[in-house]
């Protein structure tokens, strides 16, 4: 009988230590996939094809565990609404001015988070080479929304083609305009169109994306640009990276950020556009 117990009891003992082994081996498991490096996805939305810079900033920010997706979308309409709906995190396609209006148009709330570049707006042309080749009653092709609107309207005042009444700012429109000694037609379309309509106007005033994205250069094809000389910090067409203002704050986006206002960055953009985009991030 007492043979009986101590084996009985060894057999217990020996259960209860394999078990606690087992259990050391869960708790190790355990431990050992708390400690891996979680992953962070951020999904950003951009206008065009030429997202180089980004990919570049994707590869600094996947050592730090944090995925970057970059969303496409084709034209400007889009990339705020996505935003604002949540199918994306941040955006990086759009100046001060423009996000401005958006939010103000829609009711959006969000804030831009970082300077990224200034991008020319810049007139095109198959018919003439300078802008002060324009005849009387030429159509100028130039985008629809309000800011880039705006913002060709107020390019074509600063070449001397019109003059604007100057209370609307940077928002004006074609019945803001009080001067046109050259009877100027304006033709109004989707700022993604302008390229496709260089061969059917006296000049076309295309963003410098859409530029690049068709094949063009602003430095060298563009026989007109707007950002010329010293750039302003306080400049309404400055690019941003945006997001919804209750997220503004988020430390993984200031990780995005910092990964994209480094020097080797600067370059990349530099180098991809051929110095016509030009980054205004201190690094």
């Amino acid at each position: 009988m007492l043979k009986n117990i101590i084996k009985t009891a060894a057999f217990v003992a020996l259960g209860l230590a394999l078990s606690a082994c087992g259990d050391d081996k869960n708790d190790q498991a355990k431990n050992t996939e708390n400690s891996l490096p979680k992953i962070t996805e951020v999904k950003l939305g951009v206008v065009g094809e030429h997202t180089e810079e980004w990919k570049l900033v994707a590869q600094k920010l996947e050592k730090e565990g944090i995925k970057l997706s970059i969303v496409k979308f084709a034209d400007y309409t889009l990339p705020n609404r996505a935003l604002n709906d949540g199918d994306i995190d941040l955006n990086a396609f759009q100046h001060k001015a423009f996000l401005e209006a958006d939010c103000k148009a829609n009711g959006y709330k969000m804030s831009y988070i970082a300077d990224t570049i200034i991008s020319p707006l810049g007139a095109y042309s198959n018919k003439i080479k300078s802008i002060d080749e324009l005849k009387d009653g030429d159509t100028v092709a130039l985008p629809n929304d309000p800011t880039n609107g705006g913002r060709a309207l107020k390019l074509l005042e600063k070449a001397g083609v019109i003059k604007l009444d100057a209370s609307k700012g940077y928002l004006p429109t074609v019945r803001d305009v009080t001067e046109n000694s050259k009877n100027i037609k304006f033709y109004e379309v989707d700022a993604g169109n302008t390229p496709s309509l260089i061969p059917d106007v006296a000049i076309s005033i295309i963003n410098a994306n859409y530029a690049t994205d068709n094949g063009l250069t602003p430095d060298k094809d563009a026989i007109y640009q707007d950002t010329t000389g010293v750039i302003d910090a306080k400049n309404p067409y400055i690019n941003i990276i945006a997001a919804k203002t209750e997220n503004k704050d988020n430390p993984v986006f200031q990780k995005v950020v910092k990964a994209y206002q480094q020097k080797d960055v600067a370059d990349k953009i530099l180098e991809l556009y051929n110095h016509s985009q030009i980054p205004v991030f201190k690094y």
